[in-house]
Parts: C-alpha cells; structure tokens; sequence
C-alpha cells in the first residue's frame, strides 16, 4: 500500500513538474539533439574502451597465473620422478 501511495504521488509531481515547464523549452533542436547524441555515442565509446581494457587486464592475469600453476606442476612432477 505504501508503495503504490508513493507511486501516486510522484506520478503527480511529475506531471506538475511537466506542466510548469513551457513546451518550446521541451522541444530540442536538430543541433542541440546531434551534440547530445554525439556526446552520448562518446560516452559509450570510452565506456566500451575502459571495459575492453579491464578484460584485457584479467585475460593477461589469468594466463600469467596459469603459467605460474603450470611451472609449479612441473617443478612438482620432476621432483617426485626424481625421488623414483
């Protein structure tokens, strides 16, 4: 109940808060949309970049960690053939 009773009120305020504002300021401009857009597309990008770069990070630790498992292994395997 006090969920929806939050739901209603904030539908009223947001439909005040969209009647106050007049419709020319709603309206954006081919110009003003194309910047938005761009910076939009930028922001992607560079998120896109910061991920691809975390997963290069974790792929190159994941093989470095396996090369260490793998030299111990072999350090261990010629150990025990040693003792036989």
């Amino acid at each position: 109940m006090k969920r929806f009773a939050a739901f209603v009120l904030l539908a009223i305020f947001s439909l005040s808060v969209a009647a106050v504002v007049p419709a020319h300021a709603q309206r954006m401009s081919p110009q003003k949309n194309a910047r938005q857009s761009s910076r939009t597309a930028k922001k992607q990008q560079k998120a896109l970049r910061k991920s691809a770069k975390q997963q290069r990070k974790a792929t190159k630790k994941a093989a470095k960690a396996e090369r260490k498992a793998n030299r111990k292994a072999n350090r261990n395997l010629q150990k025990r053939r040693g003792q036989r």
